[in-house]
């Protein structure tokens, strides 16, 4: 999670400058939180679902992410013509308490 909140700063760089470049196209991204996919696949089952459910319980949305959820992200963003240079959270909330999993 770390590694997403320190990449945010970039990522909202590159959409903001590929935005004026490119304009008259529309450039946005997502910025997913904590999905649960193969990528966490490296840990074993417990520690998996412990980190799980520190995560929906420190989120808003009170779980974590699905493939789904990020797909739905993405077709809003190609479905909303007048919606340009942004960067979509797609994380429940969880990028509001992500301190909470620190402590």
């Amino acid at each position: 999670m770390h590694g997403e909140v320190a990449g945010r700063p970039g990522v909202e760089r590159r959409v903001s400058d590929h935005q004026v470049e490119l304009a008259p196209l529309r450039v946005n991204a997502v910025s997913p939180g904590v999905i649960d996919t193969q990528w966490w696949d490296a840990l074993p089952p417990g520690r998996r679902a412990s980190f799980f459910q520190a995560v929906a319980a420190a989120s808003p949305a009170g779980r974590v992410g699905e493939p789904g959820d990020v797909a739905a992200a993405i077709v809003y963003l190609a479905s909303a013509g007048f919606v340009t240079g942004t960067v979509l959270e797609c994380a429940g909330g969880a990028n509001l308490t992500v301190g909470a999993l620190a402590s």
